[in-house]
């Protein structure tokens, strides 16, 4: 004891975070950056030089997925009990819906701009890849995932986040017709235009069901935690991006019958319930913003749904002719930007700080975590 007494302990070495804390919500920051580049490529209008701006976005998006897999295969592979934690809490497992959303985001974009880059041969062999991998992936979620939350988790209230894992099949819906064309004619474009239907069809059923437990959690419990209030913003991703599936499908399927009349008629009242949720969204978030809401991930929800707010408005306008849509379209795109900016910084910031890789603070004593 007295040699115990005679040293000083030793100082704590600061250990730098490393990838045991990158859960899948950040696949969202590809998600985001790959909707600024497919929007933009999408618009109704005609601006130089930003075709060429969305096919670096579009490079940087992939970029930023190739990296973000090989770091998530690190955290499996060298942090397994944090993955399975991962798993069963129910604030981070719908998060892996993310994963499909941005193979299928990303390999879109291959096909609406990546093609001026790396070639229309090329583009075509990596959508496949990724729209096969996330599709897949995405369906898998869609089922696993809500199996997790009804057996294993335990929350006590519904949030937005949960329509995650059930939007992933919508994304593969509104970009599989890109592929059509590509495949050779007959039963192999049928079958994945049909295929892309049925997609259309689970997640536009699963969302109904979710978006009253949504809704009703915000009418009786009030508003969400600070930082949870951008999650708002998600409900507009199955809304935006069913009215994109559905241009689309008229796009890929232009002999069948009242195919653009029926479009217009989903569309157009969906996308008005967007812009109320759209309102109703901004208010929350400006009331959060003035109580001291800081920046943290959730910010990246402003990004993706907004974007495809800007698909669907885009394909309205296509089929509509409507100025009036077309603005609509420009008008979101300017807030995708700015809000795709804003987090992309705070968010390079946070991880050259590390701030956004170091471990969750411990709860107080007595705090309970819902699990």
């Amino acid at each position: 004891m007295a040699l115990l007494a005679q040293h000083p302990p030793l100082p704590r070495v600061r250990r730098t975070p490393g990838v045991r804390h990158l859960g899948p919500n950040w696949y969202a920051t590809v998600m985001g950056t790959a909707i600024v580049a497919n929007a933009g490529a999408t618009l109704p209008l005609r601006v130089p030089g930003l075709r060429t701006v969305c096919a670096a976005v579009w490079a940087l998006s992939l970029v930023m997925l190739l990296a973000l897999l090989a770091a998530r295969a690190l955290h499996w592979t060298l942090h397994r009990d944090q993955a399975r934690a991962h798993l069963l809490d129910p604030a981070v497992a719908p998060f892996y819906g993310c994963l499909a959303m941005a193979l299928v985001s990303v390999g879109g974009g291959a096909l609406i701009v990546g093609g001026d880059l790396i070639g229309a041969d090329a583009a075509v062999a990596l959508d496949t890849v990724l729209f096969v991998a996330g599709t897949v992936v995405g369906l898998t979620v869609a089922v696993t995932i809500p199996y997790l939350m009804v057996v294993n988790h335990r929350a006590e209230s519904a949030s937005p986040v949960w329509l995650l894992p059930v939007v992933a099949p919508m994304v593969s819906a509104a970009l599989g017709p890109l592929l059509v064309p590509h495949l050779p004619p007959g039963q192999w474009q049928r079958t994945l235009l049909i295929a892309c239907y049925a997609m259309f069809g689970l997640s536009l059923f699963a969302t109904l069901v979710m978006l009253p437990l949504v809704f009703g959690r915000l009418m009786t419990g009030g508003p969400l935690p600070l930082a949870l209030t951008p999650t708002l913003l998600l409900v507009l991703g199955p809304l935006g991006q069913s009215t994109t599936a559905a241009t689309k499908f008229a796009d890929a399927a232009p002999g069948v019958a009242y195919a653009g009349e029926i479009a217009v008629l989903y569309g157009v009242p969906v996308m008005g319930f967007a812009m109320m949720w759209l309102a109703l969204a901004g208010a929350m978030v400006l009331r959060a913003r003035r109580r001291g809401m800081g920046f943290a991930m959730t910010w990246w929800a402003f990004t993706f749904p907004v974007g495809t707010c800007v698909t669907g408005a885009a394909g309205l306008a296509q089929h509509t002719g409507l100025a009036a849509l077309r603005w609509l379209a420009v008008a979101l795109y300017a807030l995708l930007v700015a809000a795709w900016l804003t987090a992309a910084v705070r968010t390079a910031r946070g991880l050259l700080g590390g701030a956004l890789l170091a471990a969750p603070p411990v709860p107080s004593r007595g705090t309970v975590r819902t699990r």
